[in-house]
């Protein structure tokens, strides 16, 4: 597997569908959690969405519950509250798992293309990945890294 578009991933109703339908697109691939200190950061990521989609930034949001419980155990309950609370209209997959023997396999080759500081596992919710055009993974930011701050790489990488 070289780049992102040689996965598959499930959306929110289950059904299976290629990342490289986002050929061409600079993506922001985030693990999220509904019930986590970060998840304000929702109304950051949509924002962004909203001001550069129509130039090509799709932010893919991946629910997980593999850090303290912070998620719904329902995907409807998952998409609606991401909807009412934060307007949240990126696409939202299905609850996935991010880490360990059991992360899907985008998610490793995430973490094999960047590792983090101290680890190479992802460590907590709301970690980011900034994918370019090309399917690389340009750069890895922490949970604490407000989406905005990623801003200035993503029209960098959507002026390429």
């Amino acid at each position: 597997m070289t780049s992102i578009y040689d996965f598959t991933v499930s959306q929110s109703n289950g059904e299976e569908t290629s990342l490289e339908e986002y050929e061409g697109k600079v993506l922001l691939i985030v693990n999220t959690a509904s019930k986590c200190g970060f998840t304000p950061q929702f109304e950051e990521l949509q924002g962004l969405y909203e001001e550069y989609k129509e130039q090509g930034l799709v932010v893919l949001g991946f629910p997980s519950d593999q850090f303290m419980n912070q998620e719904f155990d329902e995907q409807d309950e998952i998409i609606e509250f991401c909807q009412t609370n934060y307007g949240v209209s990126f696409p939202m997959y299905k609850k996935t798992d991010v880490k360990g023997k059991s992360a899907h396999p985008l998610f490793k080759f995430l973490i094999k293309e960047k590792k983090g500081l101290l680890v190479s596992d992802i460590k907590w919710n709301f970690t980011k990945f900034l994918v370019d055009k090309n399917g690389e993974v340009y750069e890895r930011y922490s949970p604490q890294t407000s989406p905005r701050k990623i801003e200035n790489d993503i029209k960098l990488l959507l002026e390429r």
